[in-house]
């Protein structure tokens, strides 16, 4: 017999006898082990049970941790070997329980009871732990759970224990729901993350413009919060209000502590209190962040503020204004005051913001142009008619300004900007400036346009005041023809043909002008160039003119000098000229008187004559009768002989002849002897 216990295979097959007779069981350190009791002196489960918290038969609380484990006979115990759950770092693992106190219909999430984080089986069932979905989730580590009670969904895997192999299907579906709003992730608000691992993607040095544009866009965001456990809120509300209390010591945390959220009195729905920038290690399942962008009202605007929620406020507008209530800050409806330029973080399913430009934009009527603010997106070119029967489209542009102050007036009249400009703007203005065209000539649009523009500034001002809107200035383009017609731009060659006619005029004024300063020039230079010789002739000139003078002065001494003795002269002529004549006359009237003495002595005046005659031919020196004459067919000549000379009939006739012309005397007649006779007169 002792050969038998010495044989080697005898303690090879004597060894698993020995496990089983003493039930020794072997757990690795990496793994629990789940005990199925298969029969118990206890019997079986209560109803509704299905973990045994009392040794009853089935599934046990208690695990085996690693290590060699004793007295868990096979025929009584199984033992199901199972993973330890780990929940990667910055990862977030839900828990399901599968027994436990069921949840009042009222409940979506079951209540968080102390069980070390779901580690003590025995603790969270015998401490009102509840059975499904649980409100408490697991952090980053490792954890030493009794999968046979709960199921861990992780990113990575789904931690479910042994005879659940036909639920893995609704777990896998939960992991899905999960991962699509990143449930398996932190709530970032305020950072720009990828979708699929929630790292930084792409690194920020190989972000373009664009890219890096967005994640800006993306950074200036804040998280909405839906709770979908608690209670519901009021009938009439549409979001819940913020959960706040005195005691500094109990705070939820920003939604990360449901238990504590709901024993303030938080309820279900949206939120009021909001997320901004950090890290949120919210349970999906208790609620979940729709991301939204923060509230900026930029520079320029005021943000006038439409609240949603909050209580009946008093009406601070007064009876006059008969377009709506306006409300002090936190009540419900238009605040009465809006929010300067900044950045908020405001929820924006509770309040809206109506941005309201305070300083100058321009509305264009154009089509075709749009400003960046978009206000004028739907706004045409007006088409008009005018007076001489043109029509064409005016683009015109108007400045306008809105006292910040009443920004909140605006936005409880006409709702937004855009509807001020649709309905009342463009109406108006329109009509304005078709009144305008029918009582105007087409020249006139192009000729006097400061005074349109001046005239529709002060008209559209005194209008829009009524509406709180400062009109700042209209400003009227070039008419345009319609499509297909071309009576304005013919209009507009004839403008253009005739100012250019004028500036050619106005040019060749100028080139005459600019010719005149070069004439100019060209003599500055060559004066410039023969100024030595200029100065020199300049001296030159001044004393020529200076002996001019000097010679000039002498002259008018002298003729003052001779001008005397002129005068002295003529005057001594004058007086010797007078003395002549006085000794003349003196002789004429003596002569005149012997002259009479005479004649008185002839009796006869013809007779003084004639001695008077006489006297002087015998004085003269002349002879009379021609030394030699010739006579043809006279007297005394015969057979044409001439007469002889001295023939004193002849000379004795010229005589008388003379006396008679001289005296006046007809001697011939009175003495006719003295004719000879035969001759011919």
């Amino acid at each position: 017999m002792s050969l038998v216990f010495e044989s080697p295979f005898v303690w090879i097959l004597c060894i698993p006898a020995l496990y089983v007779l003493l039930g020794v069981r072997y757990i690795p350190h990496n793994k629990v082990g789940i005990v199925e009791k298969l029969w118990s002196f206890k019997g079986s489960l209560s109803e509704g049970r299905i973990i045994a918290l009392n040794g009853e038969a089935g599934f046990q609380c208690s695990l085996l941790r690693g290590g060699v484990h004793f007295g868990l006979f096979p025929w009584q115990y199984r033992i199901h070997r199972q993973p330890l759950v780990t929940v990667s770092e910055g990862k977030i693992g839900y828990v399901y329980a599968r027994d436990g106190a069921p949840l009042p219909p009222t409940q979506t999430l079951a209540d968080i009871p102390k069980s070390n984080h779901f580690q003590d089986a025995v603790a969270f069932l015998s401490k009102g732990g509840q059975r499904g979905r649980q409100r408490a989730i697991l952090r980053e580590g490792v954890y030493a759970v009794n999968l046979s009670l709960f199921v861990v969904i992780t990113e990575d895997r789904v931690y479910s224990g042994p005879g659940l192999q036909r639920e893995d299907n609704k777990y896998a579906a939960w992991q899905t729901e999960l991962a699509s709003q990143r449930g398996f992730s932190p709530v970032l608000i305020g950072a720009a993350r990828s979708v699929s691992n929630g790292e930084d993607f792409p690194p920020p040095a190989l972000k373009t413009d664009a890219e890096a544009q967005a994640d800006l866009l993306r950074t200036d965001t804040l998280g909405v919060v839906t709770v979908h456990d608690g209670p519901p809120i009021p009938s009439g509300e549409i979001i819940a209000p913020e959960v706040k209390t005195s005691d500094t010591t109990a705070d939820h945390n920003y939604f990360q502590d449901p238990q504590v959220f709901l024993a303030l009195g938080g309820r279900r729905g949206k939120q009021l209190q909001v997320l901004t920038d950090g890290t949120f290690y919210i349970n999906r399942w208790f609620a979940t962040v729709e991301e939204k962008p923060k509230t900026i009202i930029p520079i320029g605007y005021v943000g006038v503020v439409v609240a949603y929620y909050g209580s009946q406020g008093m009406d601070t507008t007064g009876t006059a204004f008969r377009y709506g209530e306006q409300v002090e800050h936190g009540n419900r409806g238009v605040w009465r005051r809006g929010l300067p330029p900044g950045k908020y973080a405001l929820n924006p399913y509770a309040l809206k913001i109506e941005l309201v430009p305070t300083v100058n934009f321009v509305l264009r009527w154009i089509t075709g142009q749009v400003e960046a603010h978009r206000y004028d997106a739907d706004l045409e070119s007006i088409e008009l008619i005018t007076a001489d029967g043109y029509e064409p489209v005016l683009p015109l542009s108007l400045v306008l300004h809105i006292d910040y102050e009443k920004a909140s007036s605006v936005v409880q009249r006409f709702g937004d900007v855009k509807r001020l400009i649709s309905q009342t703007l463009d109406p108006i203005l329109t009509a304005y400036f078709r009144d305008v065209a029918q009582s105007s000539h087409m020249l006139d649009l192009l000729t006097k346009r400061e005074e349109i523009q001046r005239r529709g500034t002060e008209e559209l001002g005194r209008r829009f005041s009524t509406y709180d809107i400062t009109c700042v200035a209209v400003l009227i383009g070039r008419p345009e023809s319609k499509e297909g017609q071309t009576s304005i731009e013919t209009l507009f060659d004839q403008l253009r043909l005739r100012r250019l006619a004028e500036e050619q005029k106005e040019t060749f004024g100028k080139q005459q002008e600019a010719a005149r300063q070069l004439q100019d020039l060209n003599e500055a230079q060559a004066a410039a160039a023969k100024q030595t010789e200029l100065t020199q002739t300049k001296i030159e000139v001044e004393v020529s003119a200076n002996k001019g003078e000097a010679q000039l002065a002498e002259a008018q001494r002298l003729a003052k000098r001779d001008i005397v003795r002129a005068e002295g002269e003529s005057r001594s002529r004058e007086l010797l000229g007078a003395g002549e004549a006085a000794k003349i006359s003196q002789i004429g009237r003596a002569e005149a008187s012997v002259n009479l003495q005479k004649i008185r002595a002839y009796g006869d005046p013809r007779l003084f004559a004639l001695n008077l005659v006489s006297e002087h031919f015998a004085q003269s020196t002349q002879p009379l009768v021609p030394e030699r004459m010739f006579m043809f067919g006279g007297v005394g000549g015969g057979d044409g002989q001439p007469p002889a000379a001295g023939n004193p009939t002849l000379v004795n006739q010229l005589l008388a002849l003379l006396i008679d012309a001289k005296s006046g005397l007809n001697v011939s007649q009175e003495n006719p002897a003295a004719e000879p006779a035969g001759t011919e007169s």
